[in-house]
This record gives structure tokens, sequence and C-alpha cells, in this order.
């Protein structure tokens, strides 16, 4: 009984201190499919959801390389510009140069590591602010998506070709989904024991083992029914689940390896990274190429999800949209706080603010509106979770 008091008085102490954790990302998503749904049936419908999902994939891949820039206490303004130009690189050198849309791919993921090692330089040997060189990178990419589309503006991606087939038709076969959705719940379950057990051994508070074994258990319920649910229709996305795999190794790495370990030290303090023995440059200059080719990935599942490139893709709001979905997924602004799960809750609350709007008839003025209050809610959050952190001496 005591021990179980002592968890809740914890959990208690955890909350008033600021660390809610993913707390208000899922009450949100829980108003919103409420509200939504009030206002028209198909929001939750299979179909829908599915679809959803897939929308989610592109700009999602993008705001995951926002989140680790957030991380560092730094930020990038030309992501939308720079999956602008890798979504002209895959059109142009696929259909125009007849390229294999393999080298083609390859060839706009490269151009964004070249875009992100460039900011990795100016920002570590010049000391330029990350704001003023990706917004000059931002317009200057934007020049090189005009040159790459040249006189044709706009270039359509061949329909049969496994780049936009991936992307619109090909989902997981029921059973697959069923099995990775089984396998995640136990490795999950795995991992919290086994850090259960360590820090049992070194004496530590950890958390009970059959609290562990419920949490597995219902993220199993979870993931097996959403699964099943999604299968009614067309089923889980092959895209998608290639945005989950990248959160999911963007995560290994933040929490599992010295370079993940880094980047949160150099988001927590420069000075004291560099007194404790980590080369900061080279984090920093790692992160930005991160970033980039993420931002080119997503770029090329734009266009291979429309099918298209043309000159307004990357604009408009794709960039600001990735920044507010990794800022209300939970990654700190001001460094050193968040997880690549951040990426892939935000942008699921970006997308289905904006495909329920678009549900009731609402126009895009209005869709803006709310997103900028979601926004400012998310930021007003972080800023008091930060202050109650420093106020309670946790970092």
């Amino acid at each position: 009984m005591n021990r179980e008091a002592s968890l809740l008085s914890l959990a208690v102490s955890r909350v008033r201190s600021g660390d809610v954790g993913r707390m208000p990302v899922v009450l949100a998503l829980v108003v919103i499919a409420i509200v939504f749904q009030a206002l028209n049936p198909v929001f939750l419908t299979s179909r829908h959801l599915s679809d959803l999902l897939m929308q989610c994939a592109a700009m999602g891949t993008i705001s995951l390389g926002i989140v680790l820039v957030l991380l560092i206490g730094e930020i990038d303004l030309s992501v939308g510009s720079m999956s602008g130009v890798a979504a002209a690189i895959l059109t142009v050198g696929g259909v125009q140069l007849q390229w294999p849309f393999a080298l083609a791919i390859g060839a706009a993921i490269t151009a964004g590591c070249v875009v992100g090692a460039i900011y990795g330089v100016l920002r570590t040997t010049l000391g330029l602010p990350s704001f003023v060189v990706t917004l000059a990178g931002l317009l200057g990419l934007l020049g090189v998506q005009l040159w790459v589309l040249g006189d044709a503006g706009s270039i359509n991606l061949p329909f049969d070709s496994w780049i936009v087939q991936f992307a619109q038709q090909m989902y997981l076969p029921a059973w697959v989904s069923y099995v990775l959705s089984a396998a995640t719940a136990v490795a999950y379950t795995a991992t919290l024991l086994s850090r259960a057990r360590r820090r049992a051994a070194a004496e530590l508070e950890s958390t009970r083992t059959v609290v562990i074994v419920v949490r597995g258990a219902l993220l199993l319920v979870g993931l097996v029914g959403g699964s099943w649910y999604l299968n009614l229709s067309r089923g889980v996305g092959l895209m998608f689940v290639l945005f989950v795999v990248l959160v999911v190794v963007a995560h290994l790495a933040l929490t599992r390896t010295r370079w993940g370990r880094s980047v949160f030290a150099v988001g927590g303090s420069i000075e004291a990274a560099r007194r404790a023995g980590i080369r900061v440059d080279r984090v920093v200059l790692s992160v930005f190429m991160l970033c980039s080719a993420l931002a080119a990935t997503g770029g090329v599942l734009a266009a291979a999800r429309l099918a298209a490139a043309n000159q307004s893709t990357g604009a408009a709001d794709t960039n600001l949209n990735a920044i507010a979905a990794a800022i209300i997924g939970g990654a700190s602004l001001f460094g050193g706080r968040g997880s690549a799960f951040a990426a892939l809750l935000g942008v699921v609350v970006i997308q289905a603010i904006s495909s329920g709007l678009t549900l009731i008839n609402l126009s895009s003025a209005v869709q803006y509106m709310v997103t900028g209050a979601v926004l400012v809610f998310a930021v007003a959050l972080d800023a008091v979770t930060r202050r109650s952190r420093l106020g309670t001496g946790r970092t």
C-alpha cells in the first residue's frame, strides 16, 4: 500500500512540476475527434482515418527534422523550400531525364544533406544565427526550385510508377498489421521491464511489473484494435508505416546512442556540453544535415502522394505546419527537451484539424486561426513547464 501511495505521490508531483508528458496532446486528439465526429459522422470512419494517416506521412517526416534541430536549441525555416527542391529533383530526374526513380530519390536526399551541411558549417564556423542562415536558405532554395523545374513549371509523375503506387495505393496486408502491432507491444513491454530491472538493481524507484504489463496489454489492444478498424476499409498505408519507422529509428538514436545523449546535452547547455568533452560542432552539423535530409524525404513523399511537383510545392504553409507540429507534439523551443514521437503526435493533431475543418466545409482562414490558437497553447504550455522545472531545480 505504501508503494502504491508513493507512486501516486510521484505522479502528482511530476504533474505539479510541469512534467505532463504527452497528456495534453492525447487529450487534444480526443477532443478533436469528439467535436468533429459530432459535426460530421464521416470523421471517424475507417476510410477517412486511413486517408488521414497517409496524409500525415510527408508533413510528419519534415516535422521530425524540425524536432531534431529544436532539441539542440536551433531552428530551420527552410524545410518547406527544401522539400520543394527535392520534389523538383525527383520529377525532373525521374520524368524528364529518365533516371531510375531510386536514383532520383537518392539525388534529392543527397541535396538535402548538402544544404544541411552548409547550414551547419555557417552556424559553427561563423557563428551565424540559425534563424538568419535558414531564412536565407529559404529564399535561395525557392530560386533553386524554380530553376530546376524550368519553363515546365509543373511536372506530373506517371500514375503507374512504383513511387506513386507506394504513396497512394500500397497498404499492409491485414495479417501483417496485426503481427507488427503485437511485436510493437511486446517490444515496448520488454523495454520497460528491462529498464525497471536496471533501476531496481541500482536501488532506484521503478515501476511495478504489473503496471508495466497492464500498459503493454493496453497498447496491444489499442494497436490491434486500431489495425482491425483501419482494415475495414483500406488498411494501414505503407507510406505511413515508413514515417513511423523513421520516428522509431530517430527515437532509438536519441535515447540509446552517444550521439543522442550529446544532442540533449547540447540543447541543455552548449558550454556544459563542451566542458564534458562533447564535440558540439559535429553534433550541430549532423543535426542540420539530418533535418534537411528529412525535409527532402518529406518532399519526395509529398510529390509521390500528389503524383506531381510544381512551383508551389513546399511553399505556403509547409514550413509553418512542420514547425507547429513539432511544438504541438511536445518539442521544446528552448532546446534539450522533446522526443521523436513529438513529430508523430503533432502532425496527427495538425492533419486532424485540417481534415475535420474541410469535412465541415470551413474555409482555410478558419483552419489557420484554429491551428494558430493550438500552437499558442502549446508554446504557452512549454513556457509554463520550463518555468516550473526551473522553479523546482529540474532541467
